[in-house]
């Protein structure tokens, strides 16, 4: 796969970088007010980023309303403490 000119980490489709998006919202804590929300389509390379600027995306805002993305990441802790038993 080529390389974007803005060094991010590309997804094929917006679909994947939702994944992404959601999967990074679980596995990392981000201070209030930082990390990414949302995903875009770049003008350099044609393929998806995540960004933190703009408006937060419409499948994790459902996530975080719905209470998925809390519960997914309880779950991840508890996976972390188990694989270090």
């Amino acid at each position: 796969m080529k390389t974007c000119p803005t060094k991010k980490k590309m997804y094929l489709s917006e679909a994947l970088a939702e994944d992404a998006l959601i999967e990074a919202r679980t596995a990392y804590e981000y201070p209030k007010g930082t990390g990414p929300i949302a995903v875009y389509q770049c003008d350099e390379c044609g393929y998806y980023h995540l960004t933190s600027k703009g408006p937060i995306n419409e499948k994790l805002s459902k996530y975080m309303a719905d209470g998925k993305l809390n519960l997914q990441k309880e779950a991840n802790r508890w996976l972390d403490k188990l694989k270090k038993r």
